[in-house]
């Protein structure tokens, strides 16, 4: 099961799709966007945990489409 999560933002270039899942990675500064560096990170964490994937389509200037892969539970 997949889940998209999409927005109008600046978009992100393509050589920084991984980058930005990484702990405490940011790629503008704060005086320009608030944030840590974590959210994705934690997120990428826990889908990992459970079995699942996760990962973002994006171009500068056009937004961001993230998604989540879930895996589908096998019945018993």
């Amino acid at each position: 099961m997949r889940l998209w999560v999409e927005d109008n933002g600046i978009g992100i270039e393509a050589n920084n799709h991984e980058r930005i899942f990484k702990l405490f990675e940011r790629l503008h500064g704060n005086a320009s966007y608030s944030g840590s560096g974590v959210g994705l990170s934690l997120v990428r964490k826990a889908v990992t945990r459970m079995g699942g994937a996760c990962g973002v389509e994006s171009a500068p200037g056009q937004g961001s489409r993230f998604w989540i892969d879930f895996p589908v539970p096998q019945p018993a």
